[in-house]
């Protein structure tokens, strides 16, 4: 017998098979043929299996919009990680901002607050940019590529070996029938036979499916260390960038707290909610800027005695005629005969200094 005599017995006995599955499957859902049923536990792994896939899919797509909102940038690196090469680097948002804010405080001037302000704001942009580079390459190596490898090497191989079971399940209940349809001995002795082959590979195939599917648990633990790597990389990158602003606000807290117009109106930083914060009264500027109102001001600066007040935000003393302040923490402040309207006389223990208005809210 030639190969190509071999061939198309091979084929014929294949399209025989695919046809005998084709009628079981068929009768099957039609309600005319038994079916087989894999066992509770086989099932439950099975279930376990596709659950685990459909989450690990899900997260897996939301974490890459997460690190790269760009749709567009998502495909690109898709295209690249396709064709085995390394994507171009690209200036994320933060860094594109952190130029624009240093180019523009360039060329309004370096020695003017408001252009000194957008340079040191421009720099930690440009910090918490790289931040976030390092954050989007250390989820992808130890969060994103696991997830990955699951999606497309153990579960495809679950699926295929949970195929062949379906292909083997058919087989042995299409024998089942031809047993009970078969009246002649002969016939009925051949499809015994034909049943305890069928029998013995589904039961070989089910035992094997079954060995993979018991591995899902060793994949959630798996997932789970994954999990805590990239929970420690987001908190390694909030903490950066909390500590890169914390430092520009004390860095823009050195700067002058207020600063006059031709009408000597005086712009208050961030205000509190609170009634009580010093200079409430405030209008709003077009630009946004939230003025404090002179005249809650001068009412402050007239009252008699010593009032507390509780600190709005952190402030470092720019010489030693002032007092540096903790946001949160409460002092004692007076005015004083001659002082700018800006600033009161801040007391804390045995440390005295001249503090902000704008940094603080009087206690009842």
């Amino acid at each position: 017998m030639n190969i190509m005599d071999f061939n198309v017995k091979k084929l014929a006995a294949d399209a025989g098979t695919f046809l005998s599955r084709a009628v079981q499957f068929t009768e099957e859902k039609l309600g005319q043929a038994e079916k087989t049923e894999l066992d509770a536990h086989l099932e439950n792994l099975l279930s376990k299996a596709e659950c685990t896939k459909i989450w690990t899919e899900k997260i897996m797509k939301q974490t890459e919009v997460l690190l790269q909102p760009n749709p567009n940038a998502r495909i690109e690196e898709f295209v690249y990680e396709k064709l085995d090469r390394k994507a171009p680097s690209r200036i994320n948002n933060p860094e594109l901002l952190g130029q624009y804010m240093i180019d523009a405080g360039t060329e309004f001037g370096p020695g003017t607050a408001y252009g000194n302000a957008l340079i040191k704001c421009g720099e930690t942009q440009k910090r918490i940019g790289t931040a976030d580079r390092e954050l989007i390459q250390t989820s992808a190596l130890n969060f994103l590529t696991p997830l990955r490898n699951f999606i497309e090497g153990d579960y495809k191989t679950i699926a295929k070996e949970r195929k062949l079971l379906q292909n083997k399940r058919l087989d042995l209940d299409a024998a089942k029938t031809r047993l009970k349809k078969a009246k002649a001995a002969e016939t009925k002795a051949s499809s015994e036979q034909e049943l305890r082959i069928t029998q013995s590979e589904f039961d070989r195939q089910a035992e094997i499916t079954r060995l993979l599917l018991e591995g899902i648990s060793s994949t959630h633990a798996h997932h789970l260390r994954c999990l805590n790597d990239f929970v420690e990389a987001q908190m390694t990158y909030y903490a950066q960038c909390y500590q890169y602003m914390l430092d520009l606000q004390k860095q823009l807290g050195s700067f002058p707290s207020s600063y006059c117009n031709n009408n000597q109106t005086s712009v208050a930083p961030v205000p509190s909610a609170s009634s009580n914060v010093i200079g409430s009264s405030t209008l709003t500027s077009t630009s946004g800027l939230v003025i404090a109102s002179p005249t809650n001001l001068n009412d402050l600066k007239e009252c008699s005695g010593s009032r507390k007040a509780r600190v709005l935000y952190d402030y470092d003393a720019a010489n030693s005629s002032e007092l540096s302040l903790l946001a949160d923490e409460v002092i004692t402040v007076f005015s004083v005969v001659g002082m700018d309207s800006d600033w009161l006389m801040g007391e804390r223990g045995n440390q005295k200094g001249r503090v902000p208005i704008t940094y603080l809210e009087l206690l009842n």
